[in-house]
């Protein structure tokens, strides 16, 4: 296998996305991030990348992301999917931290936003594996990381829209199956709350660890997950919550 390690990383803008792709170098990868905005070209010329502005749910953009990074670099190792809320959000899902009275919103969200979340959250990665795969194959490898999120084990009534990630982890599980086979492996991490929120103290008591995450972390647990000392593990989704997530599983 080629030393020089490469990435394929979306939603890289900030947060999260950001994080990942700062861990991903530290790890050694030459990374390509994509993001709608311009942040991503920024932080892929900090980072020795390369970077462009782009959407998820355009295929012509992922596969011109996928291109330019093949031509630069001429293999992939690793895509991580970060996906995030799309701009038709209502208000009142942005609201952090947990109700107890159970009040999120559910019926008042439109089938506009439904299909939204369901593209973002689901349709893009299945987009970036058909055009990946078969480069994987050719090449004899690969790892998919999705971030998905820890309210898709436990759905929690102001993001409702997490429960579309259920569907996201099913065909993450259906992949590995069907291409472990050619040393392909998709997986998804599952965070919970981080650095950049502001929680609730009824939200911060609620978590073991009594304080959220960190960027860095999540970008750590990113890179396990890629990287080939996580060969034996695929189709699976992994909680980095600081333990809030209650059930046994």
């Amino acid at each position: 296998m080629s030393e020089t390690k490469v990435a394929i990383m979306t939603g890289t803008g900030q947060g999260i996305g950001a994080g990942c792709a700062r861990e991903m170098a530290k790890a050694g990868y030459k990374v390509s991030l994509m993001s709608p905005s311009n942040r991503s070209v920024e932080l892929a010329k900090e980072l020795g990348g390369i970077g462009r502005q782009g959407s998820v749910l355009e295929t012509a953009d992922l596969q011109a992301m996928v291109d330019d990074t093949m031509q630069t670099y001429g293999r992939i190792d690793a895509i991580v999917s970060n996906m995030g809320h799309g701009g038709g959000v209502p208000e009142e899902i942005k609201t952090v931290g947990f109700d107890p009275d159970f009040n999120g919103p559910l019926l008042e969200l439109s089938d506009d936003l439904w299909h939204e979340s369901l593209d973002m959250y689901v349709l893009n990665v299945v987009k970036l594996a058909r055009i990946v795969t078969p480069i994987y194959i050719k090449q004899g490898g690969g790892a998919f990381v999705n971030i998905s999120s820890m309210n898709t084990v436990e759905p929690r009534a102001p993001y409702p829209m997490s429960m579309l990630r259920g569907a996201l982890h099913s065909f993450a599980k259906l992949y590995g199956d069907r291409y472990a086979r050619y040393n392909i492996r998709m997986n998804n991490l599952m965070p919970g709350f981080c650095e950049n929120v502001n929680l609730s103290e009824f939200a911060r008591s609620s978590i073991p660890a009594q304080r959220t995450a960190t960027f860095e972390e999540i970008g750590q647990t990113c890179v396990f997950l890629a990287s080939h000392e996580a060969r034996y593990i695929n189709g699976q989704s992994i909680l980095s919550d600081g333990g809030m997530n209650r059930a046994v599983r």
